[in-house]
């Protein structure tokens, strides 16, 4: 039990997911502080390991330094203190908030702040471990959650055996990245791998005896049994600490282009960093902060602009399936990958661009807006991918001489 004020560090980094990582690989002497009794890991592969095609200590991150089972309980920025809840506290110089953030509980009925047994956030790699000691081939499962984190989840349990039903409240699924067709196309494809996929689909509470869960109840009055059920509403920053020092916090911890809070030696980065408006949640953006915050504390020069990410997904089935759909119906092959970036929901004036062949399953769509690419999506086929990404990233004009379908093939295109 340490009780006394610790001098060993200058930079302080508290939260050790992937970007406190970043940052402990790249800055020399930097003490991380995490919750997690786990080593730093690849939140991204989460649904790997929960699918069981890789073991936890795959997704290791390089080995850091980590204090690790350590919370913060609290900041004092005058005397620039980090009291943590083993006893010790730790002076820093500069302070770095990498605190990530919380899976979002929806206000369900039977929902309390004791989750029932059965129910399980999916957010770290104690909620996958504990969601894959839970299922067993046959296992009702209900995932609330139609995002990248839900499709991911229902993929994964699928592949586990479990009975999956994937309740969505939007219109389609991955709203946010998707557009209507390629949506489309997921959903068919999750439906080959087993998964019955609901949209539109608003869920009102659990059905809980004996402080378990046993179904889930939608609003329309219809009941999914479920003996496992997943949380997949989305993630709010954690901001508790940044609040209570004082901090200016909108839907994050507000920082500058030198990942600066509004306390000159305090520093966020990653989920719980809101920067120029934008919460980004995303692990590249998280990788990119991290980047540029180890070069503004060696002093170079440095300024994050925001980050233009890519989405990528892939899906496996066991075996070929062919998916039940109106014909024309493509096969589902053993592996599908999807890619999207930027905004592929088209605004009045814009360009859309789309490519589809049912035979092999490929689909590409791009919207163009004035003489720049603001978004696609790729399905099944991403070999146009480098060259629409890089464009897109770089924000970079289209040449005027380019015949627009251009823009979605290679090698002969589709």
């Amino acid at each position: 039990m340490r009780t006394q004020t610790e001098n060993t560090a200058q930079v302080v980094v508290i939260g050790a997911g992937m970007a406190g990582a970043r940052l402990a690989a790249r800055v020399p002497g930097v003490t991380v502080i995490g919750e997690e009794e786990h080593a730093p890991y690849n939140r991204v592969l989460l649904a790997e390991v929960l699918a069981g095609r890789y073991a936890p200590d795959v997704i290791a991150l390089p080995p850091a330094e980590v204090r690790r089972g350590v919370r913060v309980v609290r900041i004092d920025p005058a005397d620039r203190l980090v009291h943590c809840d083993d006893g010790s506290v730790l002076r820093y110089g500069r302070l770095v908030l990498a605190t990530g953030s919380n899976p979002v509980l929806p206000p369900l009925r039977g929902l309390g702040n004791t989750l029932p047994d059965g129910v399980h956030p999916f957010r770290t790699l104690d909620d996958c471990l504990a969601l894959r000691a839970a299922v067993r081939p046959g296992t009702r499962a209900v995932v609330i959650g139609g995002g990248l984190l839900g499709v991911s989840a229902a993929r994964a349990l699928a592949e586990c055996g479990a009975q999956v039903v994937l309740a969505q409240q939007g219109e389609h699924l991955m709203e946010r990245q998707l557009d209507a067709e390629s949506a489309a196309l997921l959903r068919r494809h999750l439906e080959a791998l087993g998964v019955e996929v609901h949209t539109e689909c608003r869920v009102r509470g659990l059905r809980c005896s004996d402080s378990a869960v046993r179904a889930v109840e939608l609003a329309d009055g219809y009941e999914l049994e479920a003996e496992i059920t997943v949380l997949a509403c989305g993630v709010r920053p954690r901001t508790g600490l940044a609040l209570a020092a004082g901090l200016d916090v909108r839907k994050g911890i507000v920082v500058d282009d030198e990942l600066r809070t509004s306390d000159p030696y305090i520093h966020a980065v990653g989920d719980c960093a809101e920067h120029d408006s934008t919460v980004y949640g995303l692990a590249g953006a998280a990788l990119e902060q991290a980047d540029v915050l180890a070069d503004v504390l060696a002093e170079r020069p440095a300024r994050y602009t925001g980050t233009r990410a890519l989405t990528r997904l892939t899906l496996r089935s066991p075996a070929p399936v062919l998916a039940a759909a109106p014909a024309p119906a493509a096969p589902v092959t053993g592996a599908l990958d999807l890619a999207a970036f930027g905004d592929s929901r088209p605004l009045p004036g814009d360009d859309v661009i789309r490519l589809a062949d049912a035979t092999r399953g490929a689909y590409r769509s791009v919207v163009v807006r004035g003489d720049r690419l603001a978004g696609g999506v790729l399905f099944g086929d991403l070999g146009a991918v480098g060259t629409l990404a890089r464009t897109w990233q770089n924000d970079e004009p289209l040449p005027a001489d380019m015949s627009l379908l251009h823009l979605l093939t290679n090698d002969g295109g589709l």
